[in-house]
């Protein structure tokens, strides 16, 4: 199905809190698939979209690079936020956390609270940092192809044929210019955590950075650090590291249903 024009899955009552998630670089919907009857349970309805450029959301293959600029996607959450009546509860996971915070600064008004996930303060740093810049100088060598194979050769999981294939079709089904774009994004972004704190505190949205306890990508100093910052409130999540909705769905989903809980209270104090 499509909410507000993304490719998303959705679980759980129509009429509890919509929680909206967005899933990082390379990423898709289905990385939410662990968590969302774990959500659904707790009553929520939860609602996982493909960014414009990946997987099912194909964007526009004639127009701008912009539309896969953290500003050219934060106006895509705004759509689906209002289809969803406004008021969601935001979920950025890695770049989608970068969208998040973006959405945050132009569209306050559409949120209900924001959870940075796996995220941090600017460009991604730690061992998958250093990958991403290595995977750009194999892409120069051999296109996406190449790219796909050093994926590949680093990933430390070890998976199922079916689910290898469905990682090499979301991958070549995914927008290359997207791709890149994202990618850049990801390397050169901008510390904007003092705007996202004053924005945040000026319209009472109360926000969540929360990640594995051994995540590899922005590291998980910085990320407690970027809560102080926020003045957000913090969770480390056991037994995970960068993807903790798939490394620990049971532990990811407890920490988002007690913030969400949490906020949704103060809302109606």
């Amino acid at each position: 199905m499509t909410v507000g024009g993304l490719a998303a899955l959705v679980a759980g009552p129509a009429d509890g809190a919509a929680v909206l998630m967005l899933p990082g670089f390379t990423g898709s919907k289905e990385d939410f698939v662990p968590i969302l009857p774990l959500l659904a349970t707790a009553g929520l309805r939860a609602v996982a979209v493909d960014l414009r450029g990946q997987h099912e959301s194909k964007g526009d293959p004639d127009g701008p690079d912009s539309q896969f600029s953290l500003d050219g996607l934060a106006s895509d959450v705004a759509l689906v936020a209002k289809e969803l009546g406004g008021q969601v509860h935001l979920v950025g996971h890695s770049f989608g956390g970068l969208v998040a915070r973006a959405t945050l600064l132009e569209r306050p008004a559409l949120l209900a609270s924001v959870t940075f996930f796996g995220s941090g303060p600017a460009a991604i740093g730690g061992p998958r940092g250093l990958a991403l810049r290595a995977l750009y100088a194999l892409y120069a060598q051999g296109g996406l192809k190449a790219v796909w194979d050093g994926t590949r050769a680093i990933d430390p999981a070890v998976r199922s044929a079916e689910e290898v294939e469905f990682l090499r079709r979301r991958f070549f089904g995914s927008s290359e210019r997207g791709m890149l774009v994202m990618a850049q994004t990801l390397l050169d972004e901008t510390d904007r955590v003092a705007e996202a704190a004053a924005v945040a505190a000026a319209h009472g949205i109360p926000l969540l950075v929360t990640h594995g306890v051994d995540d590899d990508a922005w590291l998980p100093t910085q990320q407690a650090d970027m809560a102080v910052r926020l003045g957000a409130r913090h969770a480390a999540i056991p037994a995970a590291m960068h993807s903790p909705a798939v490394q620990n769905p049971t532990g990811t989903a407890d920490v988002l249903v007690a913030f969400i809980r949490a906020a949704e209270t103060e809302a109606a104090a």
